[in-house]
């Protein structure tokens, strides 16, 4: 008997789940992720599911985590201050392609160097400058990211460069060419960016989840998913944790085909922080060609085709003063719902709440509350954000009674984007336990801060409401109608060739949301969705019924709805895909472009089959360190031919080797 656990991660939750021989849930549990040190959220999910199934550790064959963790942060914008060593590239092309956004004022620098599409090289690399900014920056951040001109086609100053900060600041490093076999190089750029952002993180949650492992005497190896629903060792997602982005949200899908056998239907998974939606295509989630998206970052990480919108059950709420009747609107950012912190400082909330009620005038800070997140790394603050951090500590605080003056508005906004502090507000989930649908943290405190937050003056000059319990059902009505909106817009994006408009703008026509609540006296608009949907997560079962009548279509929510993630990371399998390229310099010559720089032929047979022997040999090493068994390799080829004086002269050709398997079970 196999006895798998899965564990995921997430902004508020962390499951955990066993299946016997991959075909029963034998237990699942939930423990609060804590940000703090996350071994304790994982410890405390994987105690109790063993308590509840009543298995000896040591029956445990095989363990694997999904994590929203890498997604979350960068959604809310968050992760280490890191470098980025920009070679062969032109300054401009940090602004036009959204790198400097990216960097949110980080250190970079643009370095003379790089190589031509042939793999010839360009230019010198300019290693004294190079040096001079490793030396200024080598204890400001966390990590660096190097991305070099047609590196796909000879890697040779991302090699050096990563050497020399390996041997200058030993900080961890991000090469693009490691990351992905494609042109691109700005693009690369970002993903190698977002790649040294997140290595912190990640090594952070794999290292504890193994340590906690390994104390609760679990010794299976340690599997991790990655942003298509395959398989990584534990040692591969730390070195590429980029790879794991989405990887909460292709689980969920994985999870989402076991449990139901759905062959056509959208998956929709909200979690605190995020709704990721996906379409099941014959059984089977597709893998966005153009790289996943991830907030405002298009990467060149191969995941699932999936929309990620920043809503979630934590979501902060927004009030909306236009108009004579007010409103709020959701997200994106993930703030502590006030009935969850006041479970950490119950005397301390309760009599802040119970202050701001009793002011005649509501105060732009009430119901909101802040603390650091101990234990993560500092690098590059400035004095104000010192001082502030400093003046946090590691107790809960009201928020006006921390900042003391308006420019430190910014100092907090950066903290939190490095995710040092995190703020407690109004959430849907506070609006839940208010509407009695969920009973788990303090209902009297949501309570309070709704009615709070009701006090607010709309357009008309009048309160919101002074009913919390009208508050509340605004709330969840607002999340039942973004998500809505997102399951739409995710209908819409299979279908964009058909319209040629964007998704975002269908789904919102005034037409449309006509069609969904029927709100026209003359004409008959019928409109929703065709398709069924999955809905998934913790809190599927208290908002999606009403989703899926507002968009006319049949919900399913399963058993197992809320660990849907943990099951999906154990039921997966192990894929490593390595591609390449060969190319035609002049005619008679074929280029083989390898990690060791290129390679010439004399004909076009001999170089893909040396291309082709290179990557099955890497995709097959992958795979076994992985931990795969009965490894099974497919190769595709993509040949680009062009008609010239006749004859079809060969371009350009590109080969995909894809070795996949079930992981080994420890016996």
């Amino acid at each position: 008997m196999a006895l798998l656990l899965g564990v995921d991660t997430g902004g508020t939750y962390t499951d955990a789940v066993l299946i016997r021989d991959e075909e029963v849930v034998v237990a699942s549990a939930k423990a609060l992720t804590t940000r703090h040190d996350l071994a304790i959220g994982v410890g405390g999910a994987v105690r109790a599911v063993m308590d509840e199934a009543g298995v000896d550790p040591a029956d445990i064959s095989m363990a694997s985590l999904s994590t929203t963790l890498a997604t979350n942060a960068l959604v809310e914008g968050q992760g280490g201050r890191v470098a980025l060593i920009f070679i062969g590239f032109r300054a401009r092309d940090l602004e036009a392609h959204g790198l400097a956004e990216a960097l949110k004022g980080d250190p970079s620098i643009v370095l003379e160097g790089g190589h031509n599409h042939a793999g010839g090289e360009a230019a010198k690399l300019d290693e004294a400058a190079l040096t001079a900014f490793l030396e200024m920056h080598k204890d400001t951040v966390s990590g660096f990211a190097v991305a070099s001109q047609f590196a796909t086609r000879n890697p040779a100053h991302e090699v050096r460069a990563a050497r020399m900060v390996a041997e200058i600041t030993g900080r961890p490093v991000s090469s693009s060419h490691q990351l992905s076999a494609k042109l691109n190089g700005p693009k690369r750029a970002m993903t190698a960016v977002l790649n040294a952002r997140l290595i912190g993180m990640i090594d952070r949650l794999i290292g504890r989840a193994e340590d906690t492992l390994r104390d609760l005497g679990i010794t299976a190896p340690l599997m991790v998913v990655r942003g298509d629903g395959a398989l990584i060792s534990s040692a591969q997602a730390r070195e590429r944790p980029i790879e794991t982005i989405l990887s909460g949200p292709a689980a969920s899908i994985v999870g989402a085909r076991w449990m139901t056998g759905a062959e056509h239907a959208l998956v929709s998974d909200i979690g605190g922080t995020t709704t990721d939606v996906a379409l099941l295509r014959d059984g089977r989630p597709a893998i966005d060609p153009a790289g996943a998206r991830v907030g405002p970052y298009r990467t060149m990480v191969e995941a699932v085709a999936m929309r990620t919108t920043g809503l979630g059950g934590d979501s902060e709420v927004h009030f909306l003063s236009e108009g004579l009747q007010g409103g709020v609107t959701l997200g994106p950012r993930r703030v502590l719902p006030v009935s969850l912190i006041a479970g950490d400082a119950p005397e301390l909330v309760h009599d802040t709440l119970d202050a701001q009620l009793r002011s005649s005038t509501p105060g732009d800070y009430d119901g909101r509350f802040l603390r650091a997140v101990q234990g993560q790394t500092q690098e590059g603050l400035s004095t104000r954000e010192e001082a502030l951090l400093e003046r946090i500590g590691d107790a809960v605080h009201p928020m006006g009674r921390i900042l003391r003056a308006r420019v430190e508005v910014g100092a907090l906004k950066r903290l939190v984007e490095r995710g040092l502090v995190q703020i407690a507000g109004v959430t849907p989930s506070d609006a839940s336990h208010v509407l009695g649908r969920v009973d788990v943290w303090d209902k009297a405190a949501a309570e309070k801060a709704l009615a709070l937050f009701g006090r607010r003056r709309t357009g008309s000059g009048n309160m919101l409401s002074d009913d919390p319990q009208v508050i509340a059902q605004m709330i969840v009505d607002q999340l039942t109608h973004q998500t809505g909106l997102a399951l739409l817009e995710t209908a819409f994006a299979e279908e964009e060739q058909s319209f040629g408009v964007a998704p975002e703008v269908l789904a919102q026509h005034v037409l449309m949301q006509r069609g969904l609540t029927g709100s026209s006296d003359l004409v008959r608009v019928d409109t929703g969705l065709k398709v069924d949907v999955i809905g998934l997560g913790a809190s599927a079962g208290s908002y999606y019924p009403a989703v899926g009548t507002l968009l006319g279509t049949r919900m399913i929510l399963p058993e197992h709805a809320g660990v849907a993630n943990a099951i999906g990371a154990v039921v997966g399998q192990i894929t490593m895909r390595h591609s390449g390229t060969v190319t035609s310099p002049s005619e008679g010559k074929f280029r083989v472009h390898l990690a060791d720089g290129p390679a010439d032929f004399g004909d076009q047979d001999t170089a893909l089959s040396r291309l082709e022997d290179v990557l099955t040999q890497a995709a097959r090493a992958d795979a076994e360190v992985a931990g795969a068994a009965d490894i099974r390799v497919t190769v595709s080829r993509d040949i680009r031919t062009a008609g010239v004086e006749a004859r079809e002269v060969f371009v350009e050709a590109m080969i995909t080797v894809e070795a996949a398997g079930r992981p080994r079970v420890a016996s």
